[in-house]
């Protein structure tokens, strides 16, 4: 499900959303599939009542668990936009987190030797007035996060030293924008996905 629209500023554009990486989903499954093969052998070797209305118990706990988590995992979002990261999480209980790109200082990741066999890490920030790092754990991909971001931070860095816009100045044609996304994919900071959906994007404005 996309970032939705109306909670974007004026000319304000998605750059990158992404959830965490599906690492986060491993220990629910895992725990399942455990209690699964139990409850399979309970039956099969004919063990007591108690000991199948116990696993049955088991599993009602782990499906339980997982659901839980995977609800938790499909609303959380770390979203970038040409002006601020947005980080959304939680179910019923929900909680936010912007910061505009002007005030990051710091953009930088962790990955030990598990994260960088799986392709997750953490990207951790700092910002002016905050006195600790900032931490989005286990994202997928987190050095071309980590890029991206850094990329939009110069962005609108080189923006504000250039001033406000002249008025009736042009934006940069779509066929430059989709130059500008290409170079974008071939460095590693898009995904084939990414850069097919902003390309569309573009394409529906002609």
């Amino acid at each position: 499900m996309p970032f939705p629209a109306n909670v974007l500023n004026p000319g304000e554009e998605v750059v990158l959303d992404v959830r965490p990486h599906w690492w986060y989903l491993t220990a629910p499954v895992a725990i399942l599939v455990v209690v699964i093969v139990g409850s399979l052998v309970a039956v099969i070797e004919s063990a007591p009542s108690w000991a199948v209305w116990t696993a049955v118990a088991a599993l009602a706990l782990a499906a339980t668990f997982l659901l839980h988590r995977y609800a938790r995992w499909t609303s959380t979002r770390l979203v970038v936009t040409t002006s601020r990261l947005i980080r959304r999480t939680g179910v019923v209980s929900r909680s936010g987190r912007e910061i505009p790109l002007s005030s990051l200082t710091d953009i930088s990741y962790r990955q030990n030797l598990w994260d960088r066999i799986i392709g997750a890490g953490d990207v951790l920030l700092e910002s002016a007035g905050r006195d600790s790092q900032e931490v989005f754990p286990d994202l997928p991909r987190p050095a071309q996060i980590q890029q991206v971001i850094a990329v939009q931070v110069d962005q609108v860095r080189r923006q504000q030293l250039a001033g406000p816009p002249v008025r009736g100045a042009a934006e940069p044609s779509i066929p430059d924008q989709i130059e500008q996304l290409d170079g974008l994919r071939q460095r590693g900071v898009l995904t084939d996905a990414e850069f097919d959906a902003k390309k569309a994007e573009l394409l529906k404005r002609l």
